[in-house]
Formats: structure tokens, sequence, C-alpha cells
């Protein structure tokens, strides 16, 4: 399994489960990301604590993310970065346009009062 998705109150929580957010896994998360986006799911915790690796197409993966929540009026959250990917986020100076949280507990609690829960 490449990741978990949990449906919790008011966001959805997914929880990638691989080192490698890379050419393998990108494109089955996108996938994902377009199907709850169908489903009226605005609001995304991504959880990357586990990931310790990302490419350009799981970068693209992300950004697909975060357009379809923002398309949607939701909100997209990033937690758990490791150095490498953090990294490669800050160098594509996206962390000025993603909302990123330290912890999964950080990005929980963001997202209750970016949704107002």
């Amino acid at each position: 399994m490449e990741f978990k998705i949990d449906k919790l109150d008011n966001f959805v929580l997914i929880k990638v489960l691989k080192e490698k957010l890379d050419t393998t896994m990108a494109p089955s998360l996108k996938s994902e990301l377009v199907l709850l986006s169908g489903n009226n799911e605005k609001n995304i915790l991504l959880d990357l604590s586990k990931c310790t690796y990302c490419d350009s197409s799981g970068l693209s993966a992300i950004l697909v993310a975060n357009r379809l929540c923002k398309n949607a009026d939701g909100v997209l959250i990033l937690s758990g970065l490791q150095p490498a990917v953090e990294r490669l986020i800050s160098v594509s100076q996206l962390d000025t346009v993603l909302s990123i949280a330290p912890t999964l507990d950080d990005g929980t609690e963001m997202m209750r009062k970016a949704i107002k829960v």
C-alpha cells in the first residue's frame, strides 16, 4: 500500500506510507486526489513524515492537490516534511505557496483553525 486515506470530520488525511514520492507513486496519488475532489472533498492534510525523497512528479502531485483544494475553496496542509523533501519545496520556492506544519498534530490543529471547526 502506498498511502492510507482517512476521512475525518471535515477533512481528509492522506498518509504517504512509502519513503519515495516519485514517478512510481505520484500517478496513483494524483488519481486519488482527483477522485476525492470529485467527491467534494476540499480539505486535505497530506502527511509526508515517512517520505524521505520526492522528485518532480511527487512535487507535481502535491501541486495538483493544492490546486484542487484551492479551486474548491478548501485547504491543503502538508505535515511532517523530512529534510530532503523540505529542501526541495524550499528550493522550488513552494514554501511560500503551500501551508506546511512540522508534525501531524500541528497539521491537524492548523486544519481545524483553517476550516474553523
